[in-house]
């Protein structure tokens, strides 16, 4: 199985990824991925890295445009795009920023449930085209993409935030804890956070101020391909 270690969202993306163009990376993603809709969303059809690809065995160092975790739909970011399908008021005419958007899934959701306004960040560049591409799948114009390192400046005045599976590290959860109880303090926004129950998730200050919302069995495969974990949630950050 690939061995995944995703990046650090306050990492820059390297200048070699900036070099490529959108049909190049495009054109690489619909050769080296297969459209997938096997998972907690089957509405979704998605850009994907399966066992049956050409690259799934490659160690994470050989493959062309560095870890690809924008070509795998983590547990956490499935919980939020199932929760966002089965809720539709929760996006509803709101201005929605789905932060670390990988393949975007959530910001799609959010899309297709009718959602004001949606930007999906990430930085790296190849998330871009990625999402860009899992849009036109799902029969969407593309949705607006930064690159921007987000966690670097103030927050906006979103409606909603929603993030999955970046409670990975430790220092990166410190940041994201601060950055989003000062969204929450200033704008008042609601934040939905996905999550399978990884040890930095729940072992980190905030789950005493986080409410669970909705909890889903994973698919088998998905469990394989996440060291067996067996479940993933939904939570909102109330500090």
């Amino acid at each position: 199985m690939l061995t995944l270690c995703r990046a650090l969202l306050l990492r820059a993306p390297s200048a070699g990824q900036r070099s490529y163009s959108a049909t190049s990376l495009q054109n690489f993603i619909v050769q080296h991925t297969e459209v997938v809709s096997e998972h907690l969303t089957p509405e979704l059809r998605l850009h994907l890295l399966t066992p049956r690809c050409k690259h799934w065995h490659l160690p994470s160092d050989l493959w062309p445009y560095e870890d690809p975790y924008w070509a795998i739909y983590w547990p956490g970011g499935q919980a939020l795009a199932r929760y966002i399908l089965d809720n539709p008021d929760v996006v509803r005419m709101r201005r929605v920023l789905d932060l670390g958007c990988g393949c975007g899934a959530a910001g799609i959701a959010a899309e297709m449930n009718g959602a004001s306004y949606v930007l999906a960040n990430d930085i790296d560049p190849v998330a871009g085209a990625a999402f860009s591409l899992n849009c036109q799948l799902n029969n969407l114009k593309p949705l607006a993409f930064s690159t921007e390192n987000i966690l670097a400046r103030e927050g906006e005045n979103w409606n909603l935030i929603v993030l999955g599976d970046m409670f990975y590290d430790e220092k990166l959860a410190d940041h994201l804890h601060l950055w989003l109880r000062h969204c929450i303090a200033k704008h008042k926004t609601q934040v939905l956070i996905g999550d399978p129950g990884r040890f930095q998730f729940v072992s980190h200050p905030i789950q005493k101020q986080l409410k669970k919302m909705a909890e889903y069995s994973l698919p088998e495969c998905i469990q394989q391909e996440n060291y067996g974990l067996t479940a993933t949630a939904v939570w909102c950050y109330e500090p």
